[in-house]
């Protein structure tokens, strides 16, 4: 195996002015252990991914036609099978290794082979074999999980519905049981109750899991788990009763066969229920361990969430890419001679560049560190070690709150990385249009992500409404959330009340209290807990109006539950960045982690200032501090952005990208060599500006 962390190829690239910068710079940054501590607890696993997403066998060719695309990412998936890449999270006693979260840590290094792969693997593993794996018995698993691990039954995960994308709970697809046949009947009343956008279901998907809802005795019992064989495997058309049609060319992830399927009375065995959840009897008998029907649907989707912690992290991967190129990039390009008559700028040196780019590394840093820490949250619930109701709806809530931020941030990023590489940022050989388009859909599947950021709200208020059942709301504007270290993850709710630290506007201590983590702290929390206070006060006693009254209510606050969402999943961010601040060893690297930090903190202070300043929490002195000590901090950051990068343990196998292999410097070293060597050969033509110049001082009257 590949230690990608200390790979002289990623060393190779990096420009002979990078050691100026590093002589005199103090503190320096330990790149191997930061590559380790970023590799995280599935390191080994996340190495081994990345040395098969290396290889040219897994790599995204350009210019294929979607169908030459999806052909070769079926390809890829049996060769994924062949190199032991698939089975971590399956069964032991079906040649598993029950490895949750190091099944997900591999699976989302792939994003940097083919986003495509990475989706479609996805889509095979994580979500139509998880589905059979979580929601079925071992009946279930003994019959289907072999054929889904070795790639003998290509399947489809059958959830969204032309007309309910993230409602899923008002689908329309129905699975009506028959007593007398001991069968259910698979229905597709409309049109827009067709399975939509589905993965595999164009061409490959041989079986779905299909979710209905579950119709016995005259009586839904909501959406449930269905297995359905799609397509006969010899002749690879559809099974009586089934139709679809083929979703055709997508704006990205063209490698992947997404689309419609119908069903037409089509019957299957009873024992095709996924049952573990909610089982019908032979006699029509509905029986479920989960007596309330609401809990009950959020339980059986809340065993999927793993696509969205996936989503998290190949999100993260795809921003580290992209920064990794566009900084090496920026270390070499040169751009006016502001500062010299001879000597063009190196991008990375102006502050609107580091602006554009530094802001994004830290927060692509914060993101990281949070990822991991949601990543052992889903290991810790779905390995059995921590797996309470409670314990469900934290890594539920977590997962809906960070998967919005880092999907919309690698869009971002990607685009920012674009242009700050100008027209070569827009070449598909540099990989930042090809990946933007392929993660563009990243921010509405698995959960439109504000969908999901409403979750994480309604999840803020039910916690607000218990925290503070008996406080007067008044009080709460002047108190902020504690934030014990360590337990950012533990809870996603609101946090007990401590007491409100109120700001100074001191000019002369301005600078050094904003970057104090305490503050920054205290001013990321009481914003969040300030917005949550203002929108459970407006719609106390909304649970007792009538449906329509109260879901008007609600809708006339949904804009600020949605920014309070955002606001504590940033907050969240930026707590695991400072945790794991304190498992660095080397000061140096600390010392720089911690201006990173405060980078992040500050920029997000920044982009809501108008909030601080409106509510009171900032003086106006003080608030224009922060953008001043921001500027400070990138260059603090600066001598150092080629080692943060580096850290991320990309090579240029990972990276492919043309203007990340050193070339540029080969071309800036030439350029720089032929005018010199101009100058000293005295064959430099004069330039018209300096002759005019000259003219003009001598054509002034001299004075006596």
């Amino acid at each position: 195996m590949t230690d990608v962390v200390d790979r002289p190829a990623s060393q190779a690239s990096r420009p002979a002015a990078r050691a100026h910068h590093r002589a005199d710079a103090t503190p320096s940054v330990d790149v191997a252990a930061l590559g380790e501590q970023l590799l995280g607890k599935w390191a080994r696993i996340r190495l081994h991914s990345r040395e098969l997403a290396g290889r040219p066998e897994l790599y995204k060719t350009e210019g294929l036609t979607h169908t030459q695309h999806r052909m070769r990412t079926f390809g890829q998936l049996k060769y994924l099978v062949d190199n032991g890449a698939v089975h971590r999270a399956f069964p032991a006693s079906l040649g598993g290794s029950d490895d949750h979260g190091g099944n997900i840590a591999g699976f989302e290094e792939l994003v940097t082979a083919d986003p495509s792969l990475q989706i479609k693997a996805g889509v095979q593993w994580g979500l139509f074999g998880s589905a059979v794996m979580h929601l079925g018995t071992e009946e279930h698993h003994a019959k289907w999980l072999p054929g889904i691990m070795n790639l003998d039954i290509p399947g489809c995960f059958a959830m969204t519905e032309t007309g309910h994308g993230s409602d899923v709970a008002s689908i329309a697809t129905t699975a009506t049981f028959d007593p007398a046949t001991q069968e259910f009947v698979v229905n597709t009343p409309f049109r827009a109750a067709w399975k939509d956008y589905i993965g595999n279901a164009a061409i490959d998907g041989l079986g779905a899991v299909v979710f209905a809802q579950l119709v016995t005795s005259g009586v839904n019992h909501g959406v449930h788990a269905f297995y359905v064989d799609l397509r006969d495997p010899e002749t690879k058309e559809f099974l009586p009763g089934i139709g679809g049609e083929d979703d055709g060319v997508k704006g990205g992830l063209n490698g992947i066969d997404n689309g419609r399927l119908h069903f037409s009375n089509v019957r299957i065995p009873r024992t095709n229920l996924l049952n573990r959840y909610g089982n019908v009897d032979t006699d029509g008998a509905y029986t479920s361990s989960i007596a309330s029907p609401g809990r009950r649907f959020f339980t059986m989707l809340g065993t999927l969430v793993q696509g969205r912690v996936s989503l998290d992290g190949a999100a993260v991967a795809a921003s580290k890419i992209a920064l990794k190129t566009a900084i090496q990039y920026a270390t070499e390009r040169r751009q006016f001679n502001a500062s010299s008559h001879t000597d063009e700028e190196v991008l990375l040196d102006y502050q609107r560049h580091q602006r554009r780019l530094f802001t994004r590394l830290a927060t692509t840093y914060a993101a990281g560190f949070a990822h991991e820490q949601l990543l052992q949250k889903f290991d810790d619930v779905f390995s059995g070690a921590h797996d309470s109701d409670e314990d469900r709806q934290d890594l539920e809530t977590l997962a809906a709150a960070l998967k919005p931020l880092s999907t919309w941030h690698a869009l971002d990023t990607l685009q920012e990385c674009r242009e700050a590489c100008g027209g070569a940022g827009f070449l598909i050989e540099n990989r930042f249009a090809s990946l933007r388009a392929d993660l563009d859909v990243y921010v509405t599947f698995e959960g439109d992500n504000t969908v999901l950021l409403q979750l994480v709200a309604k999840r803020l208020l039910a916690d607000y409404a218990k925290e503070f059942r008996n406080v007067d709301v008044g009080v709460l504007a002047r108190y902020v959330v504690s934030q014990a270290a360590g337990t950012a993850v533990h809870r996603t709710g609101l946090r007990q009340v401590a007491q409100f630290v109120a700001d100074t506007g001191s000019v002369q201590k301005a600078a050094i209290a904003l970057r104090d983590e305490a503050t920054q702290r205290l001013l990321l929390t009481d914003r969040v807990q300030t917005m949550v206070a203002e929108a459970g006060a407006a719609l106390k006693g909304t649970n007792k109006l009538p449906q329509q009254k109260a879901a008007e209510a609600f809708n006339q606050h949904q804009h600020e539950l949605i920014e309070a969402a955002q606001a504590h999943a940033e907050l969240l961010q930026w707590e695991a960045f400072t945790e794991a601040l304190a498992n660095v060893k080397d000061p140096g690297t600390k010392r720089v982690l911690t201006w990173l930090r405060d980078l992040f903190g500050l920029s997000l202070i920044e982009k809501n200032l108008s909030w601080y300043l409106m509510n009171g929490r900032l003086s106006m002195q003080r608030a224009r501090t922060v953008g001043d000590y921001i500027n400070r901090l990138l260059v603090k950051i600066r001598p150092h952005a080629v080692d943060l990068v580096d850290a991320f343990g990309y090579g240029p196998e990972h990276l492919r990208a043309a203007i990340a292999t050193g070339a540029e410097q080969i071309r800036q070293d030439e350029a720089r060599a032929y005018f010199r060597s101009q100058r000293a050969d005295g064959k430099a033509p004069v330039d018209e500006k300096v002759l005019l110049a000259k003219k003009a001082r001598e054509s002034k009257p001299q004075r006596r």
